[in-house]
Protein backbone atom coordinates (compact mmCIF):
# COMPACT_ATOMS: atom_id res chain seq x y z
CA UNK A 1 0.00 0.00 0.00
CA UNK A 2 1.35 3.67 -0.62
CA UNK A 3 2.02 5.75 2.44
CA UNK A 4 0.03 8.91 2.99
CA UNK A 5 1.99 11.65 4.20
CA UNK A 6 0.13 14.09 5.62
CA UNK A 7 1.17 17.88 4.27
CA UNK A 8 0.39 20.48 7.14
CA UNK A 9 1.07 23.99 5.26
CA UNK A 10 -2.44 24.47 5.86
CA UNK A 11 -2.36 24.10 9.28
CA UNK A 12 0.28 26.85 9.48
CA UNK A 13 -1.44 29.28 6.84
CA UNK A 14 -4.83 29.41 9.79
CA UNK A 15 -2.07 29.54 12.53
CA UNK A 16 -0.12 32.20 10.98
CA UNK A 17 -3.72 34.20 9.84
CA UNK A 18 -4.28 35.13 13.38
CA UNK A 19 -1.09 35.15 15.58
CA UNK A 20 -0.51 33.04 18.78
CA UNK A 21 -0.54 29.36 18.64
CA UNK A 22 -4.30 28.29 17.83
CA UNK A 23 -4.10 25.75 16.26
CA UNK A 24 -0.87 24.36 17.27
CA UNK A 25 0.82 22.73 14.12
CA UNK A 26 3.23 20.73 16.24
CA UNK A 27 0.02 18.97 17.95
CA UNK A 28 -1.40 18.52 14.83
CA UNK A 29 1.60 16.55 13.73
CA UNK A 30 1.41 14.40 16.85
CA UNK A 31 -2.12 13.75 16.40
CA UNK A 32 -1.67 12.63 11.98
CA UNK A 33 0.88 10.22 13.28
CA UNK A 34 -1.40 8.45 15.95
CA UNK A 35 -4.37 8.75 13.77
CA UNK A 36 -2.56 6.37 10.75
CA UNK A 37 -0.78 9.01 8.80
CA UNK A 38 2.74 6.97 7.72
CA UNK A 39 4.69 10.54 6.87
CA UNK A 40 4.33 14.11 8.09
CA UNK A 41 5.43 17.15 4.92
CA UNK A 42 6.07 20.28 5.37
CA UNK A 43 7.52 22.98 2.96
CA UNK A 44 8.80 25.62 4.40
CA UNK A 45 9.32 28.83 2.23
CA UNK A 46 11.93 31.86 2.74
CA UNK A 47 9.26 33.84 3.84
CA UNK A 48 7.84 31.65 6.37
CA UNK A 49 4.40 32.26 5.32
CA UNK A 50 3.33 28.87 6.55
CA UNK A 51 5.60 26.66 7.79
CA UNK A 52 8.59 27.76 9.80
CA UNK A 53 11.79 27.23 10.07
CA UNK A 54 11.17 26.78 13.78
CA UNK A 55 7.97 24.52 13.24
CA UNK A 56 10.03 22.03 11.22
CA UNK A 57 12.85 21.93 14.35
CA UNK A 58 9.92 21.05 16.83
CA UNK A 59 8.71 18.64 14.76
CA UNK A 60 11.68 16.76 13.92
CA UNK A 61 11.81 16.20 17.59
CA UNK A 62 8.14 14.61 18.02
CA UNK A 63 8.32 12.71 14.51
CA UNK A 64 7.64 8.90 14.95
CA UNK A 65 7.26 7.88 10.98
CA UNK A 66 8.48 9.41 7.71
CA UNK A 67 9.39 12.89 7.66
CA UNK A 68 9.32 14.92 4.21
CA UNK A 69 10.98 18.42 3.77
CA UNK A 70 10.09 19.78 0.62
CA UNK A 71 11.42 23.23 -0.90
CA UNK A 72 13.55 25.00 -3.70
CA UNK A 73 17.64 23.63 -3.22
CA UNK A 74 18.34 27.10 -4.41
CA UNK A 75 17.79 28.80 -1.24
CA UNK A 76 20.82 28.30 0.99
CA UNK A 77 18.65 28.66 3.69
CA UNK A 78 17.14 25.89 2.96
CA UNK A 79 19.93 23.44 2.37
CA UNK A 80 21.57 24.07 5.96
CA UNK A 81 17.81 23.42 7.25
CA UNK A 82 17.56 19.57 5.50
CA UNK A 83 21.41 18.98 6.40
CA UNK A 84 20.66 19.96 10.37
CA UNK A 85 17.57 18.32 10.40
CA UNK A 86 18.40 14.79 8.41
CA UNK A 87 15.18 13.94 7.11
CA UNK A 88 13.84 10.87 6.02
CA UNK A 89 13.21 12.54 2.55
CA UNK A 90 14.30 15.30 0.94
CA UNK A 91 11.32 16.31 -1.98
CA UNK A 92 13.16 19.03 -4.36
CA UNK A 93 10.54 21.53 -6.25
CA UNK A 94 11.61 23.98 -8.31
CA UNK A 95 9.70 26.93 -7.32
CA UNK A 96 10.41 30.82 -7.30
CA UNK A 97 10.74 32.93 -4.27
CA UNK A 98 7.37 34.08 -3.70
CA UNK A 99 5.37 31.60 -5.59
CA UNK A 100 1.63 30.45 -4.14
CA UNK A 101 2.37 27.00 -4.74
CA UNK A 102 4.15 24.35 -6.65
CA UNK A 103 3.34 24.30 -10.20
CA UNK A 104 5.37 22.84 -12.37
CA UNK A 105 8.09 19.71 -12.16
CA UNK A 106 11.93 20.24 -12.80
CA UNK A 107 13.58 19.88 -16.66
CA UNK A 108 15.85 17.47 -15.41
CA UNK A 109 17.60 17.58 -18.92
CA UNK A 110 18.63 21.19 -18.51
CA UNK A 111 19.40 20.91 -15.05
CA UNK A 112 21.02 17.56 -14.69
CA UNK A 113 24.23 18.99 -13.66
CA UNK A 114 23.11 21.43 -10.77
CA UNK A 115 20.84 18.38 -9.71
CA UNK A 116 23.52 15.67 -9.56
CA UNK A 117 25.55 18.10 -7.43
CA UNK A 118 22.86 19.01 -5.24
CA UNK A 119 21.36 15.63 -4.90
CA UNK A 120 24.62 14.24 -4.27
CA UNK A 121 25.13 16.58 -0.88
CA UNK A 122 21.87 14.90 0.20
CA UNK A 123 22.44 11.20 -0.41
CA UNK A 124 25.81 11.42 1.34
CA UNK A 125 24.05 12.62 4.38
CA UNK A 126 21.82 9.67 4.14
CA UNK A 127 18.74 10.96 3.46
CA UNK A 128 16.64 9.98 0.46
CA UNK A 129 15.83 12.23 -2.09
CA UNK A 130 12.78 12.56 -4.47
CA UNK A 131 12.67 15.50 -7.09
CA UNK A 132 9.44 16.74 -8.42
CA UNK A 133 8.72 16.07 -12.10
CA UNK A 134 6.22 16.75 -14.79
CA UNK A 135 4.81 13.33 -15.98
CA UNK A 136 6.49 13.52 -19.27
CA UNK A 137 8.83 10.48 -20.07
CA UNK A 138 11.54 12.50 -21.11
CA UNK A 139 11.96 14.10 -17.88
CA UNK A 140 11.04 11.02 -16.16
CA UNK A 141 14.31 9.02 -18.17
CA UNK A 142 16.51 12.43 -17.60
CA UNK A 143 15.60 12.45 -13.39
CA UNK A 144 17.59 8.54 -13.46
CA UNK A 145 20.71 10.34 -14.50
CA UNK A 146 20.72 13.28 -11.79
CA UNK A 147 21.25 10.14 -8.71
CA UNK A 148 17.60 11.01 -7.27
CA UNK A 149 16.19 7.97 -5.33
CA UNK A 150 12.21 8.83 -6.36
CA UNK A 151 9.93 10.82 -8.60
CA UNK A 152 6.93 13.06 -7.42
CA UNK A 153 4.48 13.07 -9.88
CA UNK A 154 3.31 16.40 -10.17
CA UNK A 155 -0.72 15.49 -10.46
CA UNK A 156 -2.26 18.75 -10.88
CA UNK A 157 -3.13 18.09 -14.92
CA UNK A 158 -4.64 14.84 -13.68
CA UNK A 159 -6.79 16.13 -11.21
CA UNK A 160 -7.58 18.82 -13.41
CA UNK A 161 -9.28 16.89 -16.11
CA UNK A 162 -10.04 13.92 -13.89
CA UNK A 163 -13.99 14.88 -13.21
CA UNK A 164 -14.00 14.80 -17.54
CA UNK A 165 -12.58 11.92 -18.65
CA UNK A 166 -10.04 9.97 -15.92
CA UNK A 167 -8.78 7.35 -18.44
CA UNK A 168 -7.42 10.42 -20.83
CA UNK A 169 -6.04 11.74 -17.28
CA UNK A 170 -4.53 9.09 -16.13
CA UNK A 171 -2.66 8.08 -19.59
CA UNK A 172 0.32 10.30 -19.39
CA UNK A 173 1.30 9.17 -15.89
CA UNK A 174 0.75 5.34 -16.36
CA UNK A 175 3.49 6.25 -19.03
CA UNK A 176 5.44 8.29 -17.02
CA UNK A 177 5.03 5.61 -14.09
CA UNK A 178 6.33 2.92 -16.55
CA UNK A 179 9.48 4.81 -17.69
CA UNK A 180 10.55 5.38 -13.68
CA UNK A 181 10.08 1.70 -13.20
CA UNK A 182 12.47 0.73 -16.19
CA UNK A 183 15.25 2.92 -14.51
CA UNK A 184 14.61 1.76 -10.99
CA UNK A 185 12.73 5.15 -9.75
CA UNK A 186 10.47 5.05 -6.99
CA UNK A 187 7.77 6.89 -7.55
CA UNK A 188 6.00 9.41 -4.98
CA UNK A 189 2.92 11.84 -6.48
CA UNK A 190 1.31 15.23 -5.10
CA UNK A 191 -0.43 18.04 -5.99
CA UNK A 192 -4.64 18.58 -5.87
CA UNK A 193 -5.25 14.80 -4.84
CA UNK A 194 -8.04 14.20 -3.39
CA UNK A 195 -10.90 11.71 -1.56
CA UNK A 196 -12.36 11.76 -5.26
CA UNK A 197 -9.41 11.30 -7.64
CA UNK A 198 -7.02 9.03 -5.16
CA UNK A 199 -8.34 5.84 -5.83
CA UNK A 200 -8.62 5.74 -9.34
CA UNK A 201 -4.79 7.02 -9.43
CA UNK A 202 -3.80 4.17 -7.02
CA UNK A 203 -5.68 1.98 -8.87
CA UNK A 204 -3.74 2.73 -12.09
CA UNK A 205 0.46 3.45 -10.84
CA UNK A 206 0.57 0.28 -8.95
CA UNK A 207 4.22 1.05 -8.33
CA UNK A 208 3.39 4.08 -6.31
CA UNK A 209 5.07 4.42 -3.07
CA UNK A 210 4.19 7.74 -1.27
CA UNK A 211 1.08 10.54 -1.78
CA UNK A 212 1.67 13.72 -0.47
CA UNK A 213 -1.70 15.44 0.45
CA UNK A 214 -2.28 19.06 1.99
CA UNK A 215 -5.01 21.19 0.73
CA UNK A 216 -7.56 18.65 0.20
CA UNK A 217 -7.10 16.38 3.12
CA UNK A 218 -6.91 19.35 5.82
CA UNK A 219 -10.23 21.05 3.74
CA UNK A 220 -11.99 17.58 3.93
CA UNK A 221 -11.17 17.45 7.54
CA UNK A 222 -13.16 20.95 8.50
CA UNK A 223 -16.48 18.59 7.67
CA UNK A 224 -15.56 14.68 8.28
CA UNK A 225 -12.59 15.68 11.26
CA UNK A 226 -9.01 15.07 11.22
CA UNK A 227 -8.93 11.60 12.11
CA UNK A 228 -11.65 10.40 10.22
CA UNK A 229 -10.39 11.66 6.69
CA UNK A 230 -6.75 10.55 7.36
CA UNK A 231 -8.46 6.84 7.62
CA UNK A 232 -10.55 7.88 3.84
CA UNK A 233 -7.35 8.81 2.18
CA UNK A 234 -5.70 5.51 3.62
CA UNK A 235 -8.40 3.35 2.23
CA UNK A 236 -8.43 4.95 -0.71
CA UNK A 237 -4.76 4.02 -1.34
CA UNK A 238 -5.33 0.15 -0.30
Amino acid sequence: MAKLSVNINKIATLRNSRGGDNPNVLQVAIDCQQFGAEGITVHPRPDERHIRYSDVRDIKKIITTEFNIEGNPLEDKFVALVMEMKPTQVTLVPDAPGQLTSNHGWDTIKEKKYLQDIIGVFKAAGIRVSIFVDPITQMVAAAAETGTDRIELYTEDYARNYPYNKHDAIAPYIKAASVALTHNLGINAGHDLDRHNLAFFKQSIPNLLEVSIGHALIADALYYGLENTIQLYRRALK
